[in-house]
């Protein structure tokens, strides 16, 4: 980093914008992910603990930053101002400065004038923190190592760094457990890899736990200064221990989001906020026939099959577009959308409300519709009864899913599913029913199931996923299992496991007070077959049963591998069955108990029974059938 030993700078720069002309600074704030990680890693932090930062944070800026001689543009809210550095007081993180002469400042409060300036100045005794300079650019490149020096302490404090890290036990690397994921949740985010809406709770998490967090600081505070065992101190110090049970509780949501393993297995919530129209005025529904460009020999089929009196049974009102996404936002409650065959691209969301038909006009490979420019999701469900079929959606540049449905019921028939990052996903008090259709392509996986949602899934490809089926979970929140119906359904050729479940870790599973499980947070036991409960070996230690399905070795051996395979798919099917209603009774039974019930029939017990999981295949997924992810 840097240009020491090279004549000249090697950064770009910033050319300042207002009113006044201030002078060109280092632009820094372009660093790529892997500068900043091997700064952090093998130049500042090390394996510092959380108490030793700031410590080892100066060290490193005595090596490499300029002691005085170079000017900076000190920025706050208030203010801009031209200063120059005589000195550098390392151990605070702060500089010493003077005003440049002739003066030149920008005051972006009215109120705030020259001696409220050096008024502040004087209380501050000349010192400013290093974050908050901007070093003046310099072609010669003596400066540059300053420059990025004060870059990554600015970086740290602002994106890294938080408030109760200090207090965080100094048994573990710090760089290891909040730096390293910090910084790759940073860059995920700047690279559109996380979706808004868990970037917007994410968010929200963060400034609820730092205005916890000073409340806590008070409340403590006031502790301490007390001398007498008050009535007043006791209530303080149950108000303080309230206090740090939800601190620690967000802190944990924060960990989760912060680590790309469990913000994919974990669920969170997310509002569509969609608001149906309703019917139209009129009382009328609307047929919406798209096509690029309408031949007279397509009109002649399209009236004959789907829009005369004789075929459909009522006189039609039509209209026509020449793109889908302008059709679906046509539509009212019970509109249907006819897409003729050809290739569309859109640049937008399909936002569906209401219940509405959306039928292809032919074969799913004749009629495309490709996404294209950078979006969360691609097609948003909330309408009561929304029915898609005979189409091909082909994803890009999305973050979220191709499909989301938020509430209601979808229905995708005879469909292909060509996705980029995700597949589709059913969220809670929401359905999807999915026939015959082809999903694959998918960076995580194919199918998402929340908790409280109802699933259906009837002779379907799922393939070339990270993982077939993703059963998701809640951390808090206390929702039903959701209710699948798999059916003759092919699961092949995904990276990770056919199906993957999340759910919490039961007595069942075979607790034992070994200090492993007490230190983590959450811990992964991945079966290959579906035996989610780890049994004892010869030695008292748990393992996993395991069992993959590997591909043909060679053609002489493919009637024995199908006749194994019709084996394995039997067993598989039952095995998954098992796994998934185990779990379902105990948290029913749980759930029970809670309410005073210790005994219960069978009808009352059957309702959990959600799982029907017959006829399914299983092929060469990269990890296996099934795996359970525990926590």
């Amino acid at each position: 980093y840097g240009s020491r030993g090279k004549p000249g700078t090697t950064l770009g720069r910033t050319v300042s914008c207002g009113n006044l002309c201030f002078p060109d600074t280092f632009r820094t704030d372009d660093l790529l992910f892997y500068e900043r990680f091997k700064v952090y890693q093998d130049y500042i932090l090390a394996d510092c603990k959380a108490s030793e930062v700031k410590k080892f944070t100066a060290e490193y800026l005595e090596k490499v930053l300029e002691p005085y001689g170079w000017q900076a543009i000190w920025q706050t809210k208030v203010f801009q101002v031209l200063v120059e550095v005589v000195d550098v007081e390392y151990s605070e993180l702060k500089a010493a400065v003077q005003l440049r002469q002739p003066f030149l400042c920008d005051f972006r409060d009215s109120s705030f004038t020259l001696e409220h300036l050096q008024e502040f100045l004087s209380l501050q005794e000349h010192q400013v923190p290093l974050k908050d300079l901007w070093v003046v650019y310099d072609e010669s490149g003596e400066f540059d190592q300053t420059a990025l020096a004060i870059e990554h302490v600015r970086f740290f404090y602002q994106c890294i760094w938080r408030i109760w890290d200090e207090e965080e036990e100094d048994e573990y690397d710090y760089f290891v457990r909040c730096v390293e994921p910090r910084l790759r949740l940073h860059y995920d985010i700047l690279e559109h890899r996380v979706p808004s809406g868990l970037v917007d709770d994410y968010q929200d998490l963060l400034s609820r736990c730092e205005d916890l967090y000073r409340k806590f600081l008070q409340v403590r505070n006031m502790i301490a200064s007390s001398d007498s065992d008050s009535e007043a101190e006791n209530v303080s110090m149950v108000e303080g221990l309230e206090l740090y049970e939800k601190i620690e509780h967000l802190k944990q949501k924060l960990k989760i989001i912060e680590n790309p393993l469990l913000r994919y297995v974990f669920g969170y919530q997310k509002y569509s906020g969609l608001q149906p129209k309703g019917w139209r005025p009129s009382d009328t529904k609307i047929t919406h026939v798209v096509s690029a460009t309408m031949m007279s020999s397509l009109l002649q089929m399209l009236i004959k099959d789907k829009l005369s009196p004789e075929s459909c049974g009522e006189e039609l009102e039509i209209q026509f577009h020449s793109d889908p996404l302008s059709a679906v936002n046509a539509c009212y409650e019970g509109d249907t959308v006819i897409i003729c065959p050809g290739h569309y691209v859109v640049d937008g969301v399909f936002c569906i409300a209401d219940s509405v038909e959306i039928e292809g006009y032919g074969l799913p490979d004749d009629i495309v519709i490709e996404k294209q420019g950078k979006r969360d999701n691609f097609v948003d469900c909330t309408g009561a009864n929304v029915k898609i079929s005979n189409v091909k959606l082909v994803q890009h540049d999305a973050v979220e899913n191709i499909i989301n449905v938020y509430q209601g019921k979808t229905t995708l028939e005879n469909c292909v599913l060509q996705c980029e990052t995700t597949g589709m996903a059913v969220r809670t008090s929401a359905e999807l029913v999915m026939k015959n259709s082809d999903l694959y392509g998918a960076q995580g996986a194919g199918v998402e199931i929340y908790p409280g949602s109802t699933c259906t899934l009837l002779n379907n490809g799922i393939h070339h996923c990270k993982e077939g089926i993703l059963i998701k979970n809640f951390l808090d929140e206390d929702f039903d299992m959701p209710k699948i119906t798999m059916v003759n359904n092919i699961i092949h050729n995904n990276e990770g496991y056919g199906i993957v479940l999340v759910r919490p870790a039961l007595p069942s599973d075979g607790e034992d007070d070994s200090e492993e499980k007490r230190v983590i947070d959450a811990f992964l036991i991945f079966s290959d077959l579906g035996i989610s409960q780890p049994t004892p070996s010869g030695d008292g230690t748990p393992c996993v049963e395991s069992f993959k399905q590997e591909p043909p070795e060679c053609a002489s051996d493919e009637l024995e591998l199908e006749q194994d395979e019709i084996l394995e798919e039997t067993d598989c099917n039952c095995e998954i069955t098992a796994a998934l209603r185990s779990p379902s009774n105990q948290l029913q039974k749980k759930r029970l108990s809670k309410l005073g019930i210790t005994e219960a029939g069978d009808n009352l017990m059957s309702q959990e029974m959600f799982v029907s999981i017959v006829g399914n295949q299983f092929k060469w997924n990269g990890k296996g059938s099934f795996g359970t992810f525990l926590f």
